[in-house]
């Protein structure tokens, strides 16, 4: 409660803000992103609040701010897209890119290169078309300083925020994903290697077979009580336990069907079965559940299907999850 007051006591408009760090650039000049949360009791969200950004906030305060690129606004905007990041090595990777000057798609890993794909996928999507390479949208990016130095604060301050163990899919996986961090859509299917272009294609419904990856993706929302869901389409999903998952197909699945054919034989057929989750469907990000393995299903139109985890929920996850749909 008194954490709450005092958030509530923080002034939370734009120009309240911008006349903090102006006030604070007085006694510190070179007062960073990390420097300005920890003075003023604010936290990363409410920088980019609105679709603001550490630039805009340092430009309207008077600091000095590198040369603008061609696409400045757009990419600004975009850089609080990644407010959710949270695991290690994308934070660690994209801090070394983003720290030189030529970044070279060609000379990359597939690991690195998915990775800096999950990044100019999600930052420059409003700026790039479908045949848009991936290293014209590397250097599209590289040529807004400002926003590299956005996206390199970003990241130093969500680097004091991970707060769970991540894993591999596994050993030596070509794929960046790390079960238990957090995953939009774009970055989902960037780091399961769907795609040689910058532009990602859209991911519309609940489950994406991933062909080439020979995987099937399935992204659900656990909350389902917004308008946004209509009866036909609020599926029970939760978890049953700290390894198993409840999961609804659609409703015209039937057990013996390609499709429920298909999920109940994954195993068989050498596919792997990869979950993500998300609280509400406001939330940009899904947690990766990592592989899970087909355990039986009740039921057809829709398929009630239990699926066992290969990695247990952290406690806090499992207990979240249980309250969304409490």
């Amino acid at each position: 409660m008194v954490l709450r007051s005092l958030r509530e006591a923080i002034p939370t408009r734009w120009p309240s803000k911008v006349d903090e760090l102006r006030s604070l650039r007085r006694e510190r000049p070179d007062l960073d992103l990390a420097g300005f949360l920890i003075e003023s009791g604010r936290e990363l969200e409410d920088v980019y609040d609105g679709g603001k950004s550490w630039s805009d906030l340092c430009a309207e305060a008077g600091a000095p701010l590198l040369p603008a690129g061609p696409h400045e606004m757009p990419l600004r905007k975009a850089v609080g897209r990644l407010l959710h990041v949270d695991d290690k090595e994308r934070i660690t990777t994209y801090r070394r890119m983003l720290a030189h000057p030529n970044a070279l798609v060609s000379s990359m890993s597939e690991r690195e290169r998915r990775l800096i794909h999950m990044l100019v996928a999600s930052v420059t999507d409003r700026a790039v078309t479908r045949s848009t390479t991936l290293q014209d949208a590397v250097e599209l990016l590289w040529a807004h300083p400002q926003v590299r130095a956005d996206l390199a604060a970003v990241l130093s301050v969500l680097d004091g925020r991970i707060d769970h163990l991540h894993s591999s899919i596994a050993p030596a996986s070509d794929s960046p994903l790390q079960v238990h961090a957090r995953y939009t859509r774009i970055e989902i299917l960037a780091g399961m290697g769907q795609g040689s272009a910058a532009k990602i294609a859209s991911w519309q419904s609940g489950v994406y077979e991933a062909k080439s990856a020979n995987a099937e993706l399935f992204a659900f929302t656990l909350d389902k009580s917004s308008s946004g869901f209509s009866p036909n389409t609020r599926y029970r999903d939760y978890a049953i336990s700290r390894t198993l998952i409840h999961w609804e197909s659609q409703s015209i699945t039937r057990a013996d069907s390609d499709t429920g054919l298909r999920y109940r034989n994954h195993e068989r057929d050498g596919r792997s079965v990869l979950l993500f989750t998300r609280l509400h469907a406001s939330d940009r990000a899904f947690w990766f559940l990592g592989p899970a393995t087909y355990r039986g299903h009740t039921g057809e139109k829709p398929m009630a299907i239990t699926w066992e985890l290969a990695h247990p929920l952290p406690g806090d996850l499992y207990a979240a999850f249980a309250a969304a749909v409490a």
